[in-house]
């Protein structure tokens, strides 16, 4: 997927509250199972994924991203939301 399009996609999801706004205060990463990742939703082939918890409205969001997507979604929601 074109990393603008990411972009997008991530910056949508936070708007709706699909992923968190907030931080993640701990993760870890490890060895991939096929998980499907929670920014661009495409299977993690990768040999790693990211997993973390953040609280999230109602409670708290388990979320496993590539690690791509990780730092694309650190990056955006760092940015101010319209």
């Amino acid at each position: 997927m074109e990393v603008e399009a990411l972009r997008l996609l991530i910056r949508e999801k936070l708007r709706d509250g699909r992923l968190p706004l907030d931080h993640i205060p701990r993760f870890w990463s490890g060895p991939s199972d096929g998980e499907q990742c929670d920014a661009c939703g495409r299977l993690i082939l990768d040999s790693l994924v990211i997993e973390g918890i953040a609280s999230a409205v109602g409670g708290r969001k388990a979320i496993q991203p590539h690690v791509g997507c990780f730092a694309l979604w650190d990056e955006e929601r760092r940015e101010p939301q319209s």
